[in-house]
């Protein structure tokens, strides 16, 4: 499985981006909330990507945090959403939005997104309820988002779950360093 592609930004054109990696160039499907976060062509890039194995291709999905892939990968186990259906919540709703809407109940808001109807929308609120595991909520978003994005993927590929990374890092403060804040985490981990 490819779980996340860092290379050049060669293409932009929504909803999809190519990234060239060592000289192979990469076409994801990104939602907007991704897309408006990119930066500009022939720059560096980093996104967090599921890759969907299905009769008619291989297709690759990227997000901008591991939150937003965490989010898709729950939608799309939803019966009747799929990955064009998650990328139009995903383009709609924050991750964060996404998670008060299921709180509050709030079926009118998933019903303007485009392909979401009424039948769809309580589905979504009744399935997603205690499902959507957000880093944001844990009040990470105040620091660098590039240094907890990088903590993350470092606790991740030490073997820790999503989950768990994002416990470590809940209450780190403010202004650490990538080192820092893995190494904090790391110490939070050994009392979870």
């Amino acid at each position: 499985m490819i779980g996340r592609l860092h290379g050049v930004l060669r293409e932009k054109s929504p909803p999809q981006v190519v990234i060239e990696v060592n000289g192979i160039g990469y076409e994801v499907d990104v939602p907007m909330s991704t897309f408006y976060n990119l930066p500009a062509l022939s720059e560096s890039v980093t996104l967090f990507t599921h890759l969907s194995i299905r009769e008619d291709g291989h297709f690759l999905y990227g997000f901008i945090t591991l939150g937003e892939r965490s989010t898709f990968r729950t939608l799309i186990r939803i019966s009747g959403v799929g990955p064009k259906m998650a990328l139009a919540i995903l383009s709609g709703l924050s991750v964060q939005d996404l998670a008060q809407v299921v709180v509050h109940d709030e079926a009118g808001r998933l019903e303007k997104i485009p392909g979401v109807g009424k039948k769809t929308a309580a589905r979504l609120l009744l399935e997603l309820k205690g499902k959507l595991d957000l880093p944001m909520k844990t009040g990470m978003g105040s620091r660098h988002p590039d240094t907890t994005s990088d903590a993350l993927h470092a606790l991740t590929a030490l073997g820790y779950g999503e989950k768990e990374a994002v416990l470590a890092m809940r209450d780190l403060p403010h202004g650490l360093s990538v080192v820092d804040a893995i190494r904090q985490a790391l110490k939070n981990l050994s009392r979870l």
